[in-house]
């Protein structure tokens, strides 16, 4: 195994805007993480002190993704950390590209938004098959989510409902069995379902918990 430099040391958090702070703060970083080969010859990304929280889940996602590098543009045009694509972002109320690469802040809230919102339009199916095993893989709500985020919430339902025969993959071959797999177990019960979810930053987001919005 390597060492590097970025785990985060929270395990949990008493809201959206602690979690967000947490995610982009130089202060709340551990000393190392581990990287070694996954069972497919992947990089994984391991968090010793995350482990399976929300964090750890966010992370592992951000490190597959881009290997947590914020300002990272693809050869297809996906942006940042989660490797957003510009109408996912329109969805969760971002429009700035530029803004958005440049703000690790906004990216973080525009992780959860879009998870807050995928698992509100999976919340049947997040039921229905968590626990349960499909193409030999455990089904939870981490992979669910992930699987979302990589291939949108309705081929993730496409694919649960057809007993995992409608599949998706990516440009690059990866698949939504992949990130059912990969993502599985973390406890992601922090991630509200909500269907308008929008991006906020902690900057805004006193405003927002007085007027009962965020």
């Amino acid at each position: 195994m390597l060492p590097a430099i970025g785990a985060l040391i929270f395990l949990s958090f008493s809201s959206k805007k602690e979690a967000i702070e947490a995610s982009v703060s130089s202060e709340n970083k551990a000393s190392l993480i581990t990287v070694a080969l996954d069972e497919e010859g992947d990089l994984n990304v391991v968090y010793p002190v995350l482990k399976k929280s929300y964090l750890g889940f966010k992370e592992a996602v951000g490190f597959k993704e881009s290997r947590g590098d914020y300002k990272v543009i693809n050869q297809f045009g996906y942006l940042g950390k989660y490797q957003f694509g510009k109408g996912t972002l329109a969805l969760i109320g971002i429009y700035d590209s530029q803004e958005f690469l440049n703000n690790p802040e906004l990216q973080e809230a525009a992780f959860y938004a879009n998870a807050s919102r995928n698992k509100w339009i999976l919340r049947r199916e997040i039921k229905k098959y968590s626990g349960k095993k499909l193409n030999d893989i455990l089904i939870t709500e981490s992979g669910i989510l992930a699987a979302a985020h990589l291939a949108g919430p309705g081929s993730v339902k496409k694919y649960l409902r057809s007993g995992g025969v409608q599949g998706f993959s990516d440009a690059f071959g990866t698949s939504i069995k992949y990130y059912l797999n990969k993502f599985k177990g973390y406890d992601t019960s922090f991630v509200s379902p909500n269907r308008k979810a929008k991006a906020k930053t902690a900057n805004n987001f006193d405003d927002l918990l007085a007027l009962g919005k965020a």
